[in-house]
């Protein structure tokens, strides 16, 4: 599994890159044919509370691709509240088969 992180306007640290592989890995965990993680990073404007954006793609080979798109404080908090709903996402999809 492949995780690409593309950070608009500004470099991501270390950590947060840390952060969400960890949550990447965790996501895979769930559904082992999770091939690639696309997560775009981005400052919404204008600069207030909540303007931290996480788009988070997965592609799964012979299915069509998820995308959660979530706004909050921080990029952590948007990155997990985005994997919690490609989680919930991907159950779904589990049950339905």
């Amino acid at each position: 599994m492949e995780v690409r992180i593309q950070a608009i306007h500004f470099d991501a640290t270390q950590r947060l890159e840390a952060f969400i592989q960890k949550k990447a890995e965790r996501l895979a965990r769930h559904n082992t044919a999770i091939s690639v993680i696309d997560v775009t990073l981005k400052v919404v404007k204008p600069e207030t509370a909540m303007n931290k954006e996480a788009v988070i793609k997965v592609s799964i080979p012979t299915h069509e691709d998820i995308v959660a798109t979530k706004v909050a404080d921080t990029f952590e908090e948007a990155v997990d509240l985005g994997m919690e709903a490609l989680d919930r996402q991907l159950e779904k999809r589990k049950e339905k088969k």
